[in-house]
């Protein structure tokens, strides 16, 4: 049984692998136009999650910093650059905004009325050459 997202992908140097449910093979052999899935522990996966989050937090109106907690589901696409669709939850932290903290310092709420948790779907379009980064869709609820 062949997953619909991992057609048989070769390129140029004839490296050719078929993968079920494994993580597609490293970019290059991805073929432009089609979002395919990537693990979601994958650097750049973690890093456009970050700029969705900060996207997010300046956006709303909430006291606190949100963070990503967890990374639920991935696709990357090539379309001059790469573009993440990115399913991620995220939490509130104990960061007011007005101290502008380093998100790597902030932990979790923990006092249960001040705890919230939002389920985000974030495309973040990176374009590694001019490192720019474009947030077409930021939806969190």
């Amino acid at each position: 049984s062949s997953h619909p997202f991992m057609p048989l992908m070769c390129s140029t140097l004839m490296f050719c692998v078929v993968s079920v449910t494994d993580v597609p093979p490293p970019h290059t052999t991805i073929r432009p136009g089609s979002p395919v899935p990537v693990n979601t522990n994958d650097p750049g996966v973690r890093k456009a999650a970050r700029f969705g989050v900060y996207r997010y937090n300046n956006s709303s109106n909430d006291l606190f910093l949100f963070k990503e907690s967890q990374i639920k589901k991935a696709m990357v696409q090539i379309v001059r650059g790469l573009k993440y669709m990115l399913h991620v939850e995220i939490k509130r932290t104990v960061c007011e905004k007005r101290d502008h903290s380093s998100l790597d310092s902030c932990h979790f709420q923990r006092e249960k009325n001040l705890q919230r948790m939002l389920r985000c779907y974030f495309e973040v379009w990176i374009t590694p050459w001019t490192h720019k980064v474009h947030i077409p869709v930021a939806h969190c609820q």
